[in-house]
């Protein structure tokens, strides 16, 4: 459905996005997910059209962004960061105008706005004034403009800014229902909201792709943590007895207990692997203070950001 291949964008001196690949299922639900400036607004516009790259490719449903623009935007709903609106309009108003940007015959607009309105939660507000509604009411408007011609593609950029919990949870409904005959690519950088809906994440840092993995994968266990009594030089011999350790790291040690790290070869698991590493430690005299799993999951990846960037995480 997307491909993009060593994806650049510069502002003058400025690199925002250097040299990003990646591929999109139909289907997919996935994240961009990042700090705010990593340059995940970028990538969203260059997907768009609205920002040419300085340099890489875009294909989408296998059309050339360079050379079939036009027909690539058709196939795509996309909600901006900060959704342009005509807030003199009503909801209705804007909506039907909307309609006819996308040339939808008039023959359907009422039933498409209808749906639009309906799965958007906007009933009670559809004849009002924008410039009257809420920030989180004006975000739905947003995400309706965006689902109305029912594309392909549907790109939000921080859909959930300014809705309050309940609004939150019914967004989060629609993405999952929106998927279900759309790709969905959602920006953000709030990690509940990715861990809450999407089927894979690509982190962003600095402009460069960190992370491109499915949230299952994440949270498979593929290390283990161990505390035993044995240095370094010793814990070598106990973890090379143990066929499916394939290394270690040593992490910190208080009153003789040693904290390591292992990582389990990709043919096994650390569920399968803890048994074998306790016999080890004990057949060769030590003792095990603490076996379990160690798992990366999205906090703690920005965690590891965090730290790199010398910024507290969130």
């Amino acid at each position: 459905m997307i491909k993009v291949d060593h994806l650049t964008r510069i502002f003058g001196n400025f690199t925002a996005v250097d040299d990003i690949s990646f591929e999109i299922k139909k289907g997919e639900i996935v994240s961009f997910l990042g700090h705010n400036g990593a340059g995940k607004t970028t990538i969203l516009k260059m997907l768009t059209g609205f920002l040419e790259p300085s340099g890489g490719s875009i294909f989408i449903d296998g059309l050339n962004m360079e050379t079939r623009r036009s027909a690539i935007q058709k196939r795509i709903g996309y909600l901006p960061e900060n959704c342009p609106l005509y807030t003199e309009m009503t909801v209705i108003g804007y909506l039907e105008y909307t309609a006819s940007l996308h040339k939808i015959p008039e023959s359907q607009r009422s039933a498409v706005i209808q749906k639009a309105i309906t799965r958007t939660e906007l009933t009670q507000k559809a004849t009002q004034q924008i410039s009257i509604l809420s920030r989180g009411y004006r975000q739905r408007v947003g995400v309706a403009q965006a689902i109305l011609h029912s594309p392909k593609i549907i790109i939000l950029d921080e859909p959930t800014n300014g809705l309050d919990p309940g609004q939150i949870f019914q967004m989060r409904s629609l993405v999952r229902e929106l998927a279900l005959n759309a790709t969905v690519i959602i920006s953000t950088h709030i990690l509940q909201e990715v861990q809450a809906v999407c089927d894979r994440a690509i982190i962003i840092q600095n402009g460069k792709k960190y992370l491109d993995a499915r949230l299952a994968d994440l949270r498979r266990a593929d290390r283990l943590l161990v505390a035993i009594d044995a240095e370094p030089g010793q814990a070598k011999q106990v973890f090379d007895a143990v066929e499916s350790v394939a290394s270690f790291e040593s992490l910190d040690a208080e009153n003789n207990c040693f904290r390591y790290s292992l990582a389990v070869d990709g043919n096994d698991n650390a569920v399968n692997a803890a048994p074998a590493v306790a016999k080890a430690v004990i057949e060769k005299g030590f003792r095990l203070f603490s076996l379990s799993q160690e798992t990366r999951d999205l906090e703690t990846i920005f965690g590891e950001i965090s730290a790199q960037e010398g910024r507290p995480a969130k």
